[in-house]
């Protein structure tokens, strides 16, 4: 595996307390390999994040997105890390909209006052989209609890409960997510109805764990909320970390919430050396 032997740039950031190390490899470039992933991603050793997100150019885009797990997998979406680069590269350029490629497709960003919100597409409901491991009803699918599957450039299984805040999320989280249903595995969201339009959701993240946040998570919850005739297509969502707004429009699932940049760091030699 080839080592930079140079230092790296990186920025903290996090949306809701999903947390991100972003490097913007048109200033440094790197290439990530599942080592690099897993030693940054871990919170002693490296800097800790949820997902990894490398920023590169691209013609067809203001910008060219990808974006890794702690585990060193590949994540194709990651809404919130999507939403805190729109921020970023939107005060960069002074603008207040941005286009941005990620492995999920085109995404369009705008900024609302102190606001980004990111287009996050449509959602896929096709069992072969998702993709499921055969031909099922993607609304109830035949599990314990009767998840509805949705896809968002990656999957998700999301479970209704009567109560979100009692469920066993670090027990049952690991379980769905590796079903074989999921033959890609998958993220788990358990939610429950707080009021007309509001929702309540803790989340799994596939490749990750428990985390305060997820973007493409809650666009999927809230895609099985009107599914399933709980809500209505615009919707606000109680994570752990904050409160996020999802908009299912005809052009696809909008995503709105804030974003912070924490801080800049640099990642050594040294420390890169020691991932061989």
């Amino acid at each position: 595996m080839a080592i930079m032997k140079h230092q790296i740039p990186f920025m903290k950031m996090h949306g809701l307390g999903n947390d991100f190390v972003i490097v913007d490899s048109r200033i440094s470039p790197i290439q990530i390999s599942v080592q690099i992933a897993q030693g940054l991603g871990d919170r002693h050793r490296g800097v800790g994040f949820d997902q990894l997100a490398v920023i590169n150019d691209s013609s067809d885009a203001d910008v060219a997105l990808s974006f890794y797990n702690s585990d060193g997998s590949i994540a194709a979406a990651c809404g919130n890390a999507t939403r805190c680069i729109a921020q970023y590269e939107m005060d960069r350029l002074q603008v207040d909209s941005l286009s941005m490629i990620t492995e999920r497709g085109l995404l369009a960003a705008q900024r609302y006052g102190d606001m980004v919100s990111v287009n996050m597409g449509h959602p896929m409901l096709d069992w072969d989209k998702i993709p499921l491991a055969r031909p099922l009803d993607t609304l109830r699918l035949p599990l314990d609890g009767a998840p509805t599957a949705t896809g968002m450039g990656n999957p998700h299984c999301t479970f209704f409960v009567e109560n979100a805040e009692a469920v066993d999320l670090a027990q049952l989280g690991p379980i769905f997510e590796n079903d074989p249903l999921f033959p890609e595995r998958t993220n788990v969201q358990f939610a429950h109805v707080v009021g007309k339009n509001l929702l309540r959701m803790r989340v799994w993240e596939r490749g990750v764990g428990m985390t305060l946040a997820s973007g493409s998570s809650s666009c999927a919850t809230a895609v099985a909320a009107v599914r399933l005739g709980l809500t209505g297509r615009k919707v606000e969502i109680q994570l752990d970390g904050g409160m996020i707004y999802i908009d299912w429009r005809d052009d696809g699932v909008w995503m709105t919430g804030a974003t912070l940049h924490v801080f800049d760091g640099v990642l050594t030699t040294q420390f890169l050396e020691s991932l061989r």
